[in-house]
């Protein structure tokens, strides 16, 4: 036989058989290494340049993913593994337990290299669907993460039966009495792929999505959902990581609704001091009527108030009497008039400027609007001009924002 023609050959040199059966095992072997290395070269040479020939006729952009994340490269390894497979029992022929655990090493090589390929198809696949509108903010890592958990969980367990030579079925069944263990091992591998299901289904978070997570500190948009996690990028540029199970059970404000609105909601108050507010007399009108915004709203309401005060013989001596316009009052028509003609407010949307009710800092006026730009930069330009003309304005309605003054301890 041609795997013992070397021993034979050797013995008739005049070595004893001994030495040359290890001459024969340690040449062949060497040859066999060799072809293996030439083929394995040849044949990833002939698929990259087949594959890449292949991309740059095709249309799609899947054969440009393939060739990137190594598939053909992988996929090449396996005619000299089964090359090596076939010739391993010839090489060590006369070393049974050589044989064995060579043999043993290259089925678990084998399955690792299975798994190779699998993660390979599968980091191509979720490249893939991400360029695919519909699905480009969906939680694709989180579902390719789970395969290949499962993955590398099975190729690890027949790589032990294979090893320890006990039979594949007979190894998981006796896996079972350590479920409890492996459940509390992969806690939360299960329950971020319970969260991230959750996740897709209800539409509770997309990749894009602005969100604010008071708990972690995270506020910006989200970057990447996984099995595990999800990024969120911070408008400082941060980056601050959260378990995706904690999108279930804890409360985070998503801004998708700001986003898809046709505006993005400005509410803030400013406070009088109470003890500007007053009745206006008929002078006080007069002088406000110059403000040319309300000049029509006075002149109604101050003629309705004078109709309705005649009627009821109101003795107007006394401004308490009767009905009477108050600054603060003309002053929160003069707002909402001023907010409803603003440029850069949505009039589709609610517009209200409102009472609150009285604290010790005063009485707030609360505006209450959408700015038709949603980009925060211009968001805050338009926020600051229309309360830096109404802060402005106050002083023209005889009224006073509230100022917290602190007055130094004497000590004596």
């Amino acid at each position: 036989m041609i795997r013992h023609s070397i021993t034979d050959y050797l013995i008739r040199l005049g070595l004893s058989p001994t030495i040359a059966t290890y001459l024969n095992m340690t040449l062949l072997l060497l040859i066999l290494v060799v072809v293996i290395f030439i083929v394995d070269r040849i044949i990833r040479r002939i698929l990259i340049v087949a594959f890449t020939q292949f991309a740059k006729r095709s249309k799609t952009h899947f054969d440009d993913l393939l060739i990137s994340n190594k598939v053909p490269r992988n996929v090449a390894h396996i005619i000299p593994l089964l090359i090596a497979l076939e010739f391993v029992p010839d090489v060590f022929i006369d070393f049974g337990d050589f044989e064995t655990t060579i043999e043993k090493g290259l089925k678990v090589f084998a399955i690792v290299l299975t798994l190779w390929i699998v993660r390979s198809l599968l980091n191509t696949l979720k490249a893939y669907l991400k360029t695919l509108p519909r699905l480009k903010d969906k939680p694709v890592d989180s579902y390719i993460q789970v395969f290949m958990i499962f993955a590398w969980l099975g190729g690890f367990m027949s790589a032990i039966a294979i090893l320890t030579g006990i039979p594949f079925l007979r190894f998981l069944t006796g896996l079972g009495a350590i479920s409890a263990v492996i459940l509390l091992v992969f806690k939360d591998t299960l329950l971020g792929f319970v969260a991230s299901i959750q996740v897709s289904i209800n539409d509770m978070v997309r990749i894009g999505d602005w969100i604010t997570f008071d708990k972690y500190g995270a506020d910006g948009d989200v970057t990447e959902i996984t099995l595990a996690t999800v990024k969120v990028q911070n408008f400082d540029k941060t980056i601050t990581t959260i378990p995706t199970y904690a999108l279930i059970s804890d409360s985070f404000k998503n801004w998708r609704g700001m986003t898809n609105a046709g505006g993005r909601r400005i509410k803030r108050a400013l406070h009088i001091k109470q003890k500007s507010i007053k009745y206006l007399t008929e002078a006080d009108i007069e002088n406000l009527k110059s403000i040319a915004i309300i000049t029509s709203y006075l002149e109604q309401k101050q003629n309705a108030i004078n109709t309705h005060n005649k009627t009821q013989n109101s003795d107007k001596t006394l401004l308490l009497n009767g009905r009477n316009l108050t600054n603060i009052g003309v002053f929160r028509k003069y707002i909402q008039t001023y907010i409803e003609q603003h440029s850069a407010i949505n009039k589709d949307m609610t517009i209200m400027v409102r009472q609150l009710a009285p604290t010790a800092q005063g009485l707030p006026i609360e505006i209450y609007a959408f700015s038709s730009d949603k980009r925060w930069a211009n968001y805050e330009y338009i926020m600051a001009d229309i309360f830096d003309h109404v802060l402005a304005a106050v002083q023209h309605f005889d009224l006073e924002i509230f100022e917290l003054h602190t007055f130094p301890v004497q000590q004596h």
